[in-house]
């Protein structure tokens, strides 16, 4: 029998055979909807009917236990007035809070026994967070009252679901999250940083130090290259420019020199066939920070995930990340790549959650112990957001990531206040349009438990340190206000003051006034020298931001654990906090058009372009220093 490609929720088989002995006559309840898409989402095409005969392995994600106590749980710990600051949980705790009841995983048994389902066929995750099972695509249909369709996205791909819908029984369907595979079609993510703002500026490299690199010619010029640029420079002297680690270092106050590298450690995600080129780091090295030749980031695989040493193609998201995150930390630091063959980013999460213990065949009380390999995650990903169960139950395993002490820094996009780089927009009914209607964030930055990051640029004849930078003028930093998720109290007196003062007239469907806002701070992301395939380019958008953030965090998170403290974990309240109020070099020029519109303005303060500013990491590092 055919087996259908999807997405899955990775478990190891429990016994519920217990279960089975429990399960009481079916109980009448009327089907109601649980989830369905109003359209097939861009990119994919409704191909053919499902194979009645096909097997389609299927998870159950059970409503999880106290997840409306989680703002509460990781305030308590990252909020800075809070006496139990930087107390960051055990994976066991969390585990232990948000397993599902029993009386979730009893109620969903008994409906799939009652239904046909043999006990020996359902498996539960060992978080109790999941009900795995192989079903026929005709089980499945009957099951869940859905018709099942096989989609082809237009790279060829192929995956089963039921966009129009599934329902479950009404006394089942309060302890389900979502099923899977039905409702979601996971774009393979692009990075979020777009290629056409690549361009190569010279061919050759060596270098002196601090003097520049002559050209041979220039190649493949781009808009981002600056026709005026004769040269490649290693130091901070031509920053409207050229962005180097120098400039970074100079702009930022961003000098880090790794204490404790053994007891610290930082990951860059990168998914599909993004790879990055180890020849292409020392290239870079050799040029910018030549104590790092020879330096690799350790690879965790997820789904396949490899690196492509010899590829020439997919490569400019990867080395950049890499080149800027390794380039500032220096050789000392630990580095891991995230890599996830299948290019989705969930299952970046499902292999950082206790499932992924599942999937190395981990003992329970292994994984109960087991921390983060890594406390800061740079994700340089995204898609447009919806609000699917699914993106809700993504934010949360980001939240209850957090609270073991981890920190997303998230690409806030580079379409403006449209999404990613197809421009979507919303239509009035919801649907996605391009470059009209009303404004449509991305995810996962819209998620409050992940730190968004914008994107700015130094312009011409202003210096670095001593004037302020625009947001980016070649494309739009992402930004915005979320549909999916409401304003999280750190942000109401920020948010709330931009709305007051800065707001724009728009009609009250533009733009969810009310929703979560975005970005939350910002980094240069424009003209950052990188080398491609052995060529030395310029490239940027908020994909560099987001790594640049990062190893500051990275650095920071170094000082405090050199001083006995731990990681900084979940950052956002502490940054939207009078503690920090100072620690930002505010943009006030600039904007971020789109959806037919100029967008929003860059305003003194919190803004949806810029968000708080770009950081002073000096000021930054010395705040968190004084926490506990």
């Amino acid at each position: 029998m055919l087996l259908l490609p999807f997405t899955l929720f990775i478990g190891l088989s429990s016994s519920l055979v217990a279960l089975a002995s429990r399960s009481s006559r079916p109980i009448l309840s009327r089907r109601v909807l649980h989830e369905r898409q109003e359209f097939v989402p861009p990119g994919w095409s409704l191909h053919r009917r499902a194979d009645p005969d096909a097997i389609v392995p299927v998870s159950i994600a059970l409503r999880q236990s106290n997840v409306d106590k989680l703002d509460d749980y990781l305030l308590d710990i990252a909020d800075p007035e809070s006496p139990n600051y930087g107390k960051h949980w055990t994976a066991s705790q969390v585990i232990d809070t948000f397993r599902p009841s029993r009386e979730s995983v009893d109620t969903v048994h008994s409906w799939l026994v009652n239904d046909g389902v043999h006990p020996h066929r359902i498996r539960l995750s060992k978080d109790g967070g999941h009900l795995t099972m192989d079903l026929t695509v005709a089980e499945a249909e009957s099951l869940l009252a859905a018709d099942f369709y096989v989609y082809q996205h237009k790279s060829g791909s192929e995956r089963v679901g039921c966009h129009q819908g599934y329902h479950l029984p009404e006394h089942v369907s309060t302890h389900i999250d979502l099923v899977s595979p039905t409702v979601r079609f996971d774009e393979p993510m692009l990075q979020v940083h777009n290629s056409k703002r690549s361009g190569s500026i010279f061919d050759g490299s060596s270098t002196k130090d601090g003097s520049p690199v002559r050209l041979n010619s220039f190649v493949d010029l781009d808009v981002s290259a600056d026709p005026r640029c004769c040269c490649i420079y290693t130091d901070a002297d031509h920053c409207d420019e050229q962005i180097s680690l120098a400039c970074i270092r100079k702009m930022y106050e961003f000098e880090s020199t790794p204490i404790a590298p053994e007891r610290n450690s930082i990951a860059v995600v990168e998914l599909g066939v993004q790879s990055y080129r180890p020849d292409d780091l020392d290239v870079f090295f050799r040029i910018y920070a030549p104590d790092s030749v020879g330096a690799r980031p350790a690879l965790m695989s997820m789904e396949g995930g490899k690196v492509s040493p010899n590829q020439t193609k997919n490569i400019g998201e990867a080395n950049m990340d890499f080149q800027l995150v390794m380039g500032l930390l220096g050789r000392k630091q630990n580095v891991w790549l995230y890599q996830s063959g299948d290019g989705y980013l969930q299952t970046i999460l499902r292999h950082l959650d206790s499932e992924y213990c599942d999937a190395v065949g981990e003992s329970e009380e292994i994984c109960k112990d087991q921390k983060p390999l890594a406390s800061v995650v740079s994700i340089s990903y995204g898609g447009y957001e919806t609000t699917a169960n699914s993106v809700i139950r993504d934010c949360t395993e980001y939240g209850k990531l957090s609270l073991m002490g981890m920190t997303f820094l998230v690409a806030s996009g580079d379409n403006g206040v449209e999404s990613n780089s197809n421009g979507y927009c919303l239509s009035p009914n919801g649907t996605l349009t391009k470059h009209q209607g009303n404004f449509l964030v991305n995810s996962p930055p819209s998620c409050p438990y992940v730190t968004a990051v914008g994107s700015t640029e130094l312009p011409a004849g202003r210096k670095p340190f001593v004037d302020r930078e625009t947001a980016t003028a070649g494309f739009g930093s992402g930004g915005g206000f979320s549909r999916a998720f409401t304003r999280p109290k750190f942000q109401d007196r920020a948010v709330n003051k931009w709305l007051l003062d800065y707001a724009p007239s728009y009609g009250p469907s533009v733009f969810n006034r009310t929703g979560r806002g975005i970005p939350d701070i910002a980094a240069s992301g424009s003209r950052i020298l990188v080398v491609n395939d052995g060529k030395n380019q310029t490239s940027g958008g908020t994909s560099a931001s987001a790594p640049i953030v990062a190893a500051m965090i990275s650095g920071i998170n170094d000082a405090r654990i050199a001083a006995g403290k731990g990681p900084v974990g979940w950052i956002n309240p502490a940054l939207y906090s009078n503690l920090f109020a100072d620690v930002y070099n505010d943009i006030i020029e600039g904007s971020n058009p789109g959806c037919g519109t100029p967008g929003f303005n860059a305003t003194p303060g919190w803004d949806p372009v810029t968000g708080l500013g770009t950081p002073n990491y000096k000021k930054m590092k010395e705040r968190f220093m004084l926490l506990p």
